[in-house]
């Protein structure tokens, strides 16, 4: 159902400042484009739309864009972002960063096309606002913001290759599929073992650095508040808090709508608990650079590679190799012991060896965690849950609660679009804006 239209109250304090005032010590610091504090309505103007997105991911940061662009022309609108671990502190900070719109299998996923070109859309947005120093081949290679080297996956297995070979006939323009043998691949990694002599190459992925992304997003966000508040009935105010929730009634006085990002840690408020149907799932992703006194590099220009594990290059010195899979793990912390990271050597490095042996030759750095929070299957794949929280809560409020929630192992995918049907849906208070298909969730009873 979709949420009902907030109803206003008609005193010109902003009862939000309530809230801001509670913060104080509690916050780490909050910062603000636009206003340096939320701003009362003018005498006889409607006060600001007020929007509290909770995590500072690619989900959140995605839905906190499109809360900017989306909003009215001449309308007055804040969208206030919660995290206590500040931007890309959570799962969306140490992803892998490779990102193309295909399954393990090659296979173009449900509504992919759609899915890749959002992403996009936001990655030009987060390019523009960082500069061009943070461009592949512009600066140090380890500084980038986005590789542009494309992605080989040489499969292991005849039933593999085969799969992959059937499925490489239909692809995207503007992402590519090609299907290459060893030479052709060996041209593009020397040293690349393959053991079936084909590959396929797909051109046009790529690999980003999420942490430095993230941060340009977020500066993305930031200007869009700037450049669009041209006057003072069309003001936005764009904010960032360092401040845990406890809980969703905690801010339910204070704004319009609450958007839920919070990926594997939305189970954890108690409106929320035992109420979605996610796992979790904490992966493990090891960092190795080559050392200094070896002649052989990565090739500069080399593309990454996707196999039973994947290794994303940063550079012709800088590998990240990932990623485990621990399954219903409840251990946020992104640090990882010696005895995780021995184990998840022990795993990723055999996978890693049997396409890039040269991998041996890497010194390890060190091992970063996450938790994943994997949707359930559905006939269109593992998909995203989004929509409006009001029933799934069962309180009564004047705030409508909406979830963007299940991005999984393809969290860098599926941002875009799932930031931007999110958007609109909260904007016009209307849940029929998603497509059903995110949307039907709620008729899968919560994992437990």
């Amino acid at each position: 159902m979709p949420p009902p239209h907030s109803t206003h109250p008609s005193s010109p304090l902003p009862p939000r400042s309530r809230l801001l005032q509670s913060l104080g010590s509690c916050s780490r610091g909050a910062v603000t484009s636009a206003a340096s504090s939320p701003s009362p309505s003018p005498p006889g103007w409607p006060r600001p739309l007020r929007y509290a997105v909770l995590g500072a991911g690619f989900a959140g940061l995605s839905v906190a864009w499109h809360l900017l662009k989306q909003s009215p022309k001449y309308s007055r609108v804040s969208v206030d972002v919660y995290d206590e671990n500040g931007v890309g502190g959570g799962a969306s900070g140490v992803s892998g960063g490779l990102l193309h719109p295909y399954s393990p299998k090659a296979k173009l996923l449900w509504r992919g096309g759609e899915f890749w070109k959002e992403s996009m859309d936001l990655l030009r947005s987060a390019e523009k606002a960082n500069g061009i120093a943070g461009s592949d081949g512009d600066g140090r290679d380890d500084e980038a913001l986005i590789w542009r080297r494309g992605i080989l996956r040489p499969p292991t297995t005849e039933k593999a290759a085969d799969i992959l070979l059937e499925n490489a006939q239909s692809c995207l323009q503007s992402c590519s599929l090609q299907v290459l043998d060893s030479d052709a691949a060996q041209r593009l990694i020397p040293g690349l073992r393959v053991p079936l002599n084909l590959a396929i190459y797909m051109p046009l992925a790529l690999n980003i650095n999420p942490k430095k992304y993230l941060q340009a997003l977020f500066l993305a966000c930031q200007n869009m508040a700037k450049e669009t508040s041209v006057s003072p009935s069309e003001l936005k105010e764009f904010s960032l808090y360092n401040k845990h929730i406890d809980n969703l009634q905690q801010l339910s006085g204070d704004y319009d709508a609450v958007i839920i990002c919070l990926g594997g840690k939305a189970s954890s408020l108690p409106e929320l608990t035992n109420k979605l149907p996610l796992r979790t799932c904490r992966g493990v992703i090891a960092e190795f650079k080559l050392p200094s006194d070896t002649a052989e590099k990565y090739g500069s220009q080399s593309p990454s590679i996707l196999s039973d594990a994947w290794l994303a290059f940063q550079g012709p010195c800088t590998v990240s190799v990932g990623s485990t899979w621990q399954w219903k793990s409840d251990n946020h912390d992104p640090s990882v012991s010696d005895e995780e990271a021995r184990t998840a050597m022990e795993e990723l490095l055999p996978k890693a060896s049997a396409v890039y042996p040269g991998i041996s030759k890497w010194d390890y750095v060190r091992a970063r965690a996450g938790i994943r929070a994997m949707p359930p299957l559905t006939a269109n794949g593992s998909l995203p849950l989004l929509g409006c929280l009001n029933d799934v809560i069962g309180e009564r409020s004047n705030c409508a609660f909406w979830l963007v929630g299940g991005l999984g192992a393809r969290g860098l995918l599926y941002h875009g679009l799932a930031g931007k049907l999110t958007a609109k849906a909260v904007i016009s208070s209307d849940e029929n804006m998603i497509p059903s298909e995110f949307t039907c969730w709620k008729a899968i009873k919560a994992s437990r």
